[in-house]
């Protein structure tokens, strides 16, 4: 799996990039997804993100994660016909200062929340939700086995 990083804080260590794409890499082979889809990781700040939440989800307040998937088929949509081109999930965009916040808060690793963000936003891009409670158990026991399997487990 490709996977294209983008910090715009300027503040997310080599590890913790390293870490994500490690995840990444293992859940989407742990979910038989093929080696040649490609994903974004963005890192933005509370601002920015609090201005795609408000834009896309109506929410006027940062978040910690928020997931744009480029393969949901909408209504009225043409399907993507032919495999020549690589398929690309979507961007996963990620707020540091709320991982920060929220590893603090949780009191775990800054490497825990980053990977924990990254996989949530990740499974969302696979087509997990957690709209409904059956569907947020199986999202949410999906992300932890997930998270156990490749060594970042809650701590």
């Amino acid at each position: 799996m490709h996977i294209d990083f983008h910090d715009q804080t300027n503040s997310v260590a080599e590890e913790h990039i390293d870490l994500i794409d490690r995840l990444l890499t293992y859940a989407a082979k742990e979910e038989g997804i093929s080696p040649e889809v490609e994903v974004s990781v963005n890192f933005v700040d509370n601002q920015n993100i609090q201005e795609l939440n408000r834009n896309y989800r109506q929410v006027d307040r940062p978040t910690d994660v928020i997931s744009f998937a480029l393969q949901e088929q909408g209504e009225e949509e043409l399907a993507i016909i032919g495999e020549e081109l690589p398929i690309t999930l979507g961007d996963i965009v990620i707020s540091v200062e709320k991982a920060q916040e929220q590893a603090e808060e949780y009191k775990h690793s800054l490497a825990r929340e980053f990977g924990f963000l990254a996989l949530h936003g990740f499974l969302h891009l696979l087509g997990y939700d957690h709209i409904n409670e059956s569907d947020e158990k199986e999202m949410f026991a999906r992300q932890e086995a997930l998270l156990n399997d490749f060594g970042l487990p809650r701590s």
